[in-house]
This record gives structure tokens, sequence and C-alpha cells, in this order.
């Protein structure tokens, strides 16, 4: 038995949710998000709160049935709050700014990094050494922060490069004389 897919999800004011051949649609302040259910799992929509369980006993259907529970969750909190992550840039030299639509990266490479941002996605750059990433989707959110992240990783000996603002750099000691 699931444990996450076996709690109700309890819809906030504002939020609405349809579900039809085989689609789930979820309408908030923020936007629209939609998800395919497998044939599998079973969606119902009632008293203000939605209850995913599986049809079958089959292990593709039990696991498949806190995924999607989840992925319905998200979605709710999505359209009515959003999600944000948070990106700090350490060394000396680096840099983000803005152009237009696109990330300007500048990583201590011989040349400058430049990311097109997704059209659902924001990316806001707050000083050069901060950049913040939110949109109602979570996956994408997490998507284009692992990107820029990836671009430079953050190394253990100074600690240079792109890290989340709540990650922690387990630093190495250098060499010894």
């Amino acid at each position: 038995m699931s444990r996450v897919g076996k709690y109700p999800i309890v819809l906030k004011s504002g939020v609405s949710a349809t579900i039809a051949d085989g689609k789930i649609e979820v309408v908030g302040s923020k936007g629209k998000l939609s998800l395919d259910i497998p044939s599998c799992i079973g969606v119902v929509y009632e008293n203000n709160s939605i209850i995913v369980s599986p049809l079958d006993s089959t292990k593709n259907a039990r696991s498949l049935w806190g995924t999607i529970r989840a992925l319905i969750n998200n979605m709710v909190v999505g359209v009515s709050e959003g999600f944000k992550r948070n990106l700090e840039i350490n060394g000396v030299g680096y840099k983000s700014s803005m152009k237009s639509d696109k990330l300007l990266l500048n990583l201590g490479f011989s040349h400058e990094v430049l990311y097109e941002i997704p059209s659902s996605v924001q990316v806001v750059c707050s000083d050069p050494t901060h950049i913040s990433v939110s949109s109602i989707n979570k996956q994408e959110v997490g998507f284009v922060a692992a990107q820029i992240r990836s671009f430079k990783k953050p190394e253990p000996f100074k600690g240079k490069g792109i890290k989340y603002d709540n990650e922690v750099i387990l630093r190495k000691e250098g060499k010894k004389k």
C-alpha cells in the first residue's frame, strides 16, 4: 500500500480541477496545468478533494499510485503558489545578467555562456551573483535550475561555481607541502 497515494489532495480556494478522458486539468490563479492519467490509476474528484487509487493490484499500478498523486499535488501547489529555486554564483569574476530573454553567464571560460530560457519559466538576476528560477511547473523549475548549474558545478577546493542556495559544498584540503 502506498503511503503517499492514500492521502487525498485537498484543493485550496481558487483552485479547480476537471477530470475527463484520462486527463486531469488543474486551474488556479497562476495558470493551468494538465496531466495524462495512466489507465491503471483511478482519479476521483469529490468534496473539494482529489482521491487517487489503483484500479488493479498489478505492480505497475501500485508503483504509479503514489507518483501520480504527488504529480497532481505538485500541480495544485503550482497553480496556487508556484515554485521557486535560487542559485548562487561563487568565484572571482563570475557573474550573471539578463540579455532580453536569455541568461548571460561569465564563468571564467574564454567565452560567455548564453542560455535560452524556456517561455514557461521566469528567470531573474537580482544581482550578478544570484539567480532565481520560478514557474508553476515544479519539473521545469528543477530542470532549468539543474541546466544552469551544470555550466559550472561547484568544485570542492575553493567552492567556485554555481550552486543551489541551500546546498552545502564539502570542502577538501589542498595539496600538502
